[in-house]
C-alpha cells in the first residue's frame, strides 16, 4: 500500500528571506544578507568600524529602521535612549532594521542578565515581524564570561577587526556565527571611506 505524503509540496529551493547589510562584500560572504528574524551581534573596538558597518545597515534606502542611541552623539533620525531602560526599547523599535548602540552601555548600567532579558524580549519581537536586530560590543571592557552569554544570545556574530604591521592598518570583518550554517572560512578585507565601509569583493564566495 503506498504511504502518502507531502514532502512532494516542499520545495527544496525554498530560502529562508534576506535583508541587505547595507555593505556589498558582506551581502556576497552571507549569500544575500540576514536572514529575516535574526539578531546580529557586531563587536570590536570603539575604532574598529562597527558604528559605521551598523549605520549602514539601518540607512538602507527603502526601508525604515530605528537606531537605539545610548552613548554616543545623537545624529539625525536617530532615537535617544540614554535614561531609558532596555525593556522601554521594545516600544521605541520601528521598522525593519534596528541598531542598539551599544548592548555595551546596557550591560555597564544594568549588567548581564539585564542586557539578556532585553534580547530574549527583542528576539520575539523582530522574529514576529520578520525584523533584524544589529547590536554593538565593545571589547575589552567586558568579561570573557559576559562576551561568552552575549555571542550565545545572538544568531550571527561578527568581529571587526584592526591589525596594525609596520606602518600600515589592516581591517578585516570575520563572521564567527551564524546560526544553522556554516560560518564563512575566509575573513573580509575592508576599508573605511568617507561614504562608510567598503568591503573586498574580489574573491568568489562560494
Amino acid at each position: 500500500m503506498a504511504t502518502a505524503t507531502r514532502i512532494d509540496d516542499l520545495s527544496i529551493s525554498a530560502k529562508p528571506k534576506k535583508r541587505s547589510t547595507g555593505i556589498v562584500g558582506l551581502n556576497l560572504l552571507l549569500e544575500g544578507g540576514y536572514p529575516d528574524g535574526s539578531i546580529v551581534m557586531m563587536y570590536g573596538t570603539a575604532l574598529s568600524g562597527v558604528d559605521i558597518a551598523a549605520k549602514q545597515f539601518w540607512k538602507v534606502e527603502g526601508e525604515e529602521g530605528t537606531y537605539l542611541m545610548n552613548d554616543g552623539e545623537i545624529e539625525v533620525g536617530m532615537a535617544d535612549v540614554t535614561e531609558l531602560h532596555p525593556e522601554m526599547y521594545l516600544p521605541q523599535m520601528a521598522g525593519g532594521r534596528i541598531v542598539v548602540d551599544s548592548l555595551s552601555m546596557v550591560v555597564l548600567k544594568y549588567g548581564i542578565d539585564g542586557a539578556l532579558k532585553f534580547l530574549h524580549l527583542a528576539r520575539e519581537e523582530v522574529r514576529k515581524r520578520g525584523a533584524n536586530l544589529v547590536f554593538i560590543v565593545y571589547t575589552g571592557i567586558h568579561t570573557p564570561v559576559e562576551m561568552t552569554r552575549l555571542m550565545r544570545a545572538a544568531d550571527i556574530v561578527m568581529e571587526l577587526r584592526t591589525e596594525t604591521s609596520q606602518n600600515e592598518i589592516q581591517r578585516f570583518l570575520a563572521v564567527q556565527k551564524i546560526k544553522d550554517a556554516a560560518a564563512p572560512a575566509r575573513m573580509l578585507p575592508f576599508i573605511i571611506t568617507d561614504k562608510g565601509i567598503e568591503a573586498s569583493t574580489t574573491s568568489r564566495v562560494v
